[in-house]
């Protein structure tokens, strides 16, 4: 195959058509030292190599082989685009993710109803070293992301994803033979790095083939899955620890890391697109090389500075706190996750002691009453998204088929409802004279509205910075992972000191501060905030 010479201002990007709705930013990349260019915008778009197309300004009849090709998509609706894959390809590829998301969040609660045993094993009293055999997985969940996003940005989302997953088996198994606390602990923790990728990754892969109007019911599957595996897990562990020991606790997690690793290998394909156009532009430099003799420079429209490992991560690590600094969008939803999460951490390392303890329930029957949160999250999760969705859209054709960031908060309205009076009901009536279906009711709304406030920031945000949304879930994702780890370290203690309806109560009135007000402000001043924004989308 003879390839063009192709001639073009150096200082114009050679560039196929691009949808209108990528941002500018992303669609030009200006060459360095170059001459300006005359303004002239007519071009003729050229087949260089397989689905990779350059544009060739009118008049141009050829060009130094010093000038570089850039790579993009071969035009709108190139079928290796992943948001042109086939409807069953997005779903395989959302359900083994939310599979990833499953499994990892399911371990971090699953031993909370044998930490007991452990500790008897292990000799330990301390109340807040049993508490830290569960919360310590959740730390991870804080630093691993600030590593693993630079990663994927390197070399994918899929391989990291699995990697990831594999580092997760090899410690999670480690923990199962452990022969102390530290070692427990420790082995806890390093698992917790590998099982973290899903949870922080996940969303960008169905940010990579999901379409905006299409987002709703893919992420309220992914979103649920985080939630779902901590309330299945205990139920599962519950058993586990009174039919057989602890350990396997560690060893069934480990095998259905297995099966899940399995499926992953085969309907897991590579989303993200700087690396799918990276393998394009790989084969565009191997042909001009075999077929001109010489090597020219072929890159993405992607390469840029920013995508050297060094920057990368400088990235992780200093813009999600600069976008916790400077935003007030992620300073006030990241109050609220972190409460939200915290919460829920809270309700899984204490459902035990409430049904065991006020209602002295035997470990396995009290390990069921994690239905009822599980219950209320599936539920609302499946109502929401269909709100997610329908309001959207709904709200986009009132606005002349323009869709906001705003659009997606009406759904944060019912959370915001559901949990203080959840919160309420749980604290008032976990008395061993009221009948244990009271509480359950109250977890079961705890969990309901947690769904839909945690579904409605993750997509907002989303919304809100498209060209930072990592960075912006990585804010997120730490600060909602240290309270996740903090909060049941002092539960114990208030709820030592105050009982479950003062403590509860307190709980319930924090969230009507924060959650109550959010909606409403963001609603009204959210786009004057975004345009006053270094980061959000305008």
């Amino acid at each position: 195959m003879e390839l063009p010479h192709l001639s073009s201002p150096p200082s114009r990007r050679l560039v196929s058509e691009l949808p209108e709705s990528r941002p500018l930013e992303s669609r030009l990349l200006p060459m360095a030292s170059s001459p300006q260019y005359d303004g002239r915008e007519d071009a003729r778009t050229l087949k260089v190599a397989d689905n990779v197309q350059v544009e060739k300004p009118e008049g141009s009849e050829s060009t130094s082989d010093l000038d570089p090709l850039v790579v993009d998509w071969d035009g709108p609706e190139d079928p290796t685009n992943p948001k042109n894959w086939s409807i069953k390809q997005k779903w395989a590829v959302t359900l083994v993710v939310s599979s990833y998301a499953f499994l990892s969040p399911m371990s971090s609660s699953m031993i909370a109803p044998a930490s007991n045993q452990v500790a008897q094993d292990f000799g330990v009293t301390d109340k807040t070293v049993i508490a830290l055999f569960t919360s310590i997985y959740v730390l991870a969940y804080a630093l691993g992301p600030l590593t693993l996003a630079p990663l994927c940005e390197l070399y994918g989302r899929a391989r990291v994803l699995q990697l990831s997953n594999a580092f997760y088996f090899a410690w999670n198994l480690g923990c199962g033979f452990a022969q102390s606390p530290a070692q427990l602990i420790i082995f806890r923790f390093l698992s917790g790095v590998g099982g973290s990728a899903a949870p922080s990754i996940g969303g960008g892969v169905l940010g990579d083939v999901w379409k905006a109007e299409q987002r709703g019911q893919a992420m309220a599957i992914y979103t649920l899955a985080p939630q779902l595996g901590p309330c299945i897990g205990p139920i599962c562990g519950a058993w586990i620890a009174a039919r057989s020991s602890w350990r396997w606790v560690f060893w069934s997690t480990s095998i259905a890391c297995i099966a899940i690793q399995a499926v992953g290998l085969f309907y897991l394909k590579e989303t993200f697109a700087p690396v799918l156009l990276e393998k394009k532009a790989k084969h565009i430099r191997q042909t001009i090389e075999s077929e001109q003799g010489h090597v020219r420079e072929v890159r993405t429209i992607y390469d840029n500075a920013d995508r050297e490992w060094k920057n990368l991560m400088t990235k992780a690590l200093i813009r999600p706190f600069a976008l916790s600094l400077q935003e007030p969008i992620i300073q006030v939803f990241a109050a609220f996750l972190s409460f939200v999460y915290g919460t829920f951490f809270i309700f899984l390392t204490t459902i035990p002691s409430i049904f065991e303890g006020v209602y002295k329930e035997p470990v396995g029957i009290a390990g069921l009453h994690y239905l009822a949160l599980g219950i209320g999250s599936v539920l609302m999760s499946q109502v929401n998204a269909r709100f997610l969705d329908a309001s959207y859209k709904r709200l986009c054709a009132r606005n002349g088929g323009v869709g906001k960031p705003e659009f997606r908060l009406p759904s944060l309205i019912p959370g915001s409802i559901m949990l203080p009076i959840g919160l309420f009901i749980v604290g008032w009536t976990a008395r061993a004279d009221v009948h244990w279906i009271a509480p359950d009711i109250g977890i079961a709304l705890i969990g309901g509205g947690i769904m839909p406030i945690f579904q409605g920031i993750q997509t907002y945000v989303i919304d809100a910075f498209p060209l930072y949304a990592a960075s912006a879930l990585a804010a997120l994702a730490f600060f909602r992972s240290i309270a996740g780890f903090c909060f049941p370290l002092f539960a114990p203690a208030m709820y030592s000191s105050l009982g479950y309806g003062k403590g509860d109560t307190i709980l319930a009135c924090i969230a009507i501060a924060i959650g109550c007000p959010a909606p409403y402000l963001f609603w009204v001043y959210g786009e004057r905030i975004r345009n006053a924004s270094r980061y959000a989308k305008k």
